[in-house]
């Protein structure tokens, strides 16, 4: 079992769960990837908030990321799968044969010593191998996907996320993501084989506001319960909303409003936007 839910012994402990991290083999950080992480609390250099509910939490230090996977047609051997506290997915450690070591997202299924490559061309379509989108054959699951050719792996990096590639055409790639959102990318953009491990992670509950300011997240307060001069939904007498559409503190739309730019240049790219359970399929 995964996941350990706590007896009711206390009202912090009731409905509590944690993460029992049964994929994580090496519980020691490699020093010489490790950077300083200063906390900012949300603020800017002037002193003032301009992203709310940060604050606090527990010392982190940051894990350097091979995002890019440049390191083409070496083979690397997987000396542990490694917890990190920056991001829901673990990562895991690779050693090459001159001896250099780089963390990696952790792929499902992916264990120590397994040996995985980076491909320039098309190498073995198995979970942890990365190649181009144009040498990944249709239909299989891939995760850390390039937005501009070398810029390093920006989508599907969380925990037990995927995009599925379903069709290959001239210069452009089509996937699929678990929203329903689905887009283009370029063929030449890599990808890397597989499902991002820590499927468990979305099923741990918290139980008490305590465990959330470890982990750096500050209280929410409703904007309802708000003044005027804080939030566009406070004041008035009661419950009121000004006879206007849920929004943030800013006035951007909350519930379904749309927020992308009109004019962005990848909107031609996006052939359906995301899901939303709630409110239907949003038009492009």
């Amino acid at each position: 079992m995964a996941i350990r839910v706590y007896k009711k012994t206390s009202a912090g402990r009731r409905n509590s769960s944690v993460n029992l991290h049964s994929e994580v083999t090496k519980f020691k950080p490699e020093k010489r990837l490790l950077e300083r992480n200063q906390k900012t609390g949300g603020r800017n250099h002037h002193g003032v908030i301009t992203t709310r509910h940060i604050g606090g939490g527990a010392k982190q230090r940051y894990r350097v990321i091979d995002f890019r996977r440049n390191r083409l047609d070496e083979p690397a051997k997987v000396v542990g799968i490694e917890y990190d506290p920056n991001r829901t997915a673990n990562i895991a450690l690779l050693e090459y044969p001159d001896g250099e070591r780089r963390y990696i997202i952790a792929p499902l299924g992916v264990t120590d010593g397994q040996v995985l490559i980076s491909g320039s061309g098309p190498v073995e379509p198995k979970s942890g191998n990365a190649m181009p989108l144009k040498s990944i054959p249709a239909g299989l699951d891939v995760h850390c996907v390039e937005i501009f050719p070398g810029s390093g792996g920006k989508l599907c990096r969380s925990a037990g996320t995927y995009a599925r590639l379903t069709n290959k055409e001239g210069d452009w790639a089509t996937l699929v993501f678990p929203s329903g959102e689905i887009r283009q990318v370029a063929i030449d953009c890599r990808a890397t084989i597989g499902q991002v491990g820590n499927l468990d992670h979305q099923s741990v509950r918290l139980g008490k506001a305590g465990r959330s300011r470890h982990l750096g997240i500050r209280p929410t307060v409703r904007g309802m319960a708000m003044t005027h001069e804080c939030h566009p939904m406070g004041g008035g007498s009661g419950r009121s909303k000004g006879n206007r559409p849920p929004a943030g503190p800013t006035g951007v739309l909350a519930k379904g409003g749309k927020t992308r730019k009109p004019d962005k240049a990848s909107n031609k790219r996006i052939i359906r936007r995301r899901f939303s359970k709630r409110f239907g399929q949003l038009v492009v």
